[in-house]
């Protein structure tokens, strides 16, 4: 591959100067989208010409809209306006209108973070391997037996550049797309790692000030890590994985059954990292609106999912003995769980409900109204929640006997009939089909390389912005346009 200039730029270390006179022209596209860079030396617009955005502003730095397959289909053409289809919500309703995103992400935690960014309106740039992509676009294929159930869960509405930054030429492409484009840069790989390749904190900041020189736009950068323990300490250079994080948080001792811990069913220690980038840069966007200023956050798994275990942590405060491992039961509140029904045919092993009783009125009428043994109330052995909880084994005896007779549906009936709090045991199929999700209409459509597939509103939109629901992009189909951006220079 020819020498680009931004490559040689780099090399001689000299970048502003290159950003300042040269632009990038004559690029060829090959068969996998990825640009193979060949350039020739072209007079560029001053910087004094064109001044760049700020990273602050509100002016989209392109079109956005509700699929991409139209604007793929012809890159030269822009794609319907989201005005034009959705003319209560133009993108500029969105929080994060106006707010672009670099992200050097992969796995769960940060695209998890970036995605829900995306959603509220801000341009997520993801840069991507060539020909690899993303490690958790190959975890499974269980998307019409294509696509990762991970992947299209975490990366909608993101445009994918594919560089590989080992090479001095992409890494220069890279340094352009922050320089020009970043008001937010965020990455998750081990620490260090960024910092090693010149992309630490302190590196974002000193060539994107020196790139256009008196705007001080690296001081506005606000930079996000996802760790799994942080940038400090002696577990910093350790590997860490989902479960291996909830074994070291504690979860694991209190998940499962006395007999055998057990695993949260999903990502929990990925997604907690991933929802506290996510307002952690939210505040940082709030905070640089008042003082003008970014900073540097950095987050780690083990603390994230630390804080969500503050009431087995006080339970177990100054040596008392830890939580109970009591399967899909509560610890230590019980009848609080699920519970054996028939098949309302006589015969037994028809499902399971949940039910959860949580003060003495709840019991009461359970025992009365629901189980019909009012004896049950006055028993000793069940007078408080600490004794039923203590006998549970010999209650859900009971309880699962007068069960038996019924059908999961009728018990469901029964308990919401006395008031007693209680939900169905749902498999995967039933909670894409559940009714009040589609009574809330909270079911969407996005587009993938397999067609459109459906997906969730993010949960607490307000009722005057619809979220954006983009694209779930291929490897790097988005390095034509974005490099195409480049060469026209900063709007």
């Amino acid at each position: 591959m020819a020498a680009s200039v931004l490559g040689q730029s780099a090399r001689r270390g000299c970048y502003n100067k290159i950003v300042a006179n040269e632009y990038l022209v004559g690029f060829s596209t090959g068969s996998t989208s990825r640009r193979i860079l060949t350039c020739e030396k072209k007079p560029l617009l001053t910087t004094t010409s064109s001044s760049p955005p700020s990273i602050c502003n509100h002016q989209p730095h392109r079109p956005f809209s509700t699929t991409r397959n139209t604007r793929l289909a012809s890159p030269t053409t822009t794609s319907p306006s989201p005005e034009a289809e959705y003319a209560f919500n133009p993108p500029h309703a969105r929080p994060l209108d106006g707010i672009t995103i670099v992200a050097l992400e992969q796995v769960i935690s940060m695209p998890l973070a970036t995605r829900h960014l995306s959603d509220l309106g801000a341009r997520v740039i993801k840069i991507e391997r060539p020909g690899i992509g993303d490690f958790v676009r190959h975890h499974d294929k269980r998307v019409r037996d294509t696509l990762c159930s991970h992947f299209v869960w975490i990366n909608r509405n993101k445009e994918s550049l594919a560089l590989d930054i080992k090479k001095p030429d992409d890494m220069s492409l890279l340094h352009k797309v922050v320089t020009e484009k970043a008001d937010i840069f965020v990455q998750n790989l081990r620490p260090g790692d960024a910092a090693k390749m010149g992309l630490g904190y302190a590196d974002m900041k000193k060539f994107m000030n020196e790139a256009y020189p008196g705007e001080n736009r690296g001081d506005k950068l606000i930079y996000a890590s996802i760790s799994g323990y942080g940038n400090q300490g002696p577990y910093t250079q350790k590997k860490a994985y989902d479960l291996l994080i909830q074994a070291e948080a504690g979860l694991l001792e209190i998940t499962g059954t006395e007999e055998q811990m057990a695993k949260v069913g999903c990502s929990i220690a990925d997604i907690s990292a991933g929802m506290y980038a996510y307002s952690c840069i939210m505040a940082a966007v709030l905070q640089r609106q008042k003082t003008g200023k970014g900073c540097e956050i950095d987050v780690s798994m083990l603390e994230s999912l630390v804080e969500w275990m503050g009431f087995p942590l006080y339970y177990a405060y100054e040596g008392q003995s830890r939580v109970k491992r009591a399967g899909a039961s509560h610890a230590s509140i019980y009848p609080y769980g699920p519970f054996a029904t028939g098949d309302g045919k006589g015969n037994p092993n028809g499902g399971k409900v949940m039910l959860g009783v949580q003060n003495e009125r709840e019991w009461k009428i359970l025992a009365t109204d629901v189980l019909k043994r009012p004896d049950l109330v006055s028993n000793p052995r069940f007078k408080d929640t600490a004794s039923r909880a203590q006998n549970r084994d010999e209650l859900e005896k009971v309880i699962v006997e007068v069960f038996s007779a019924y059908s999961p549906d009728q018990v469901t009936d029964m308990l919401e009939t006395a008031g007693i709090a209680n939900s169905k045991v749902n498999d995967m199929p039933d909670v894409w089909n559940h009714p009040q999700l589609l009574a809330r209409d909270r079911f969407r459509e996005v587009d993938t390389e397999v067609g459109k597939i459906k997906t969730f509103l993010p949960p607490g939109f307000s009722a005057q912005v619809e979220a954006r629901m983009e694209r779930v992009p291929t490897i790097g189909e988005d390095n034509d346009r974005i490099i195409k951006e480049l060469e026209e220079g900063r709007k």
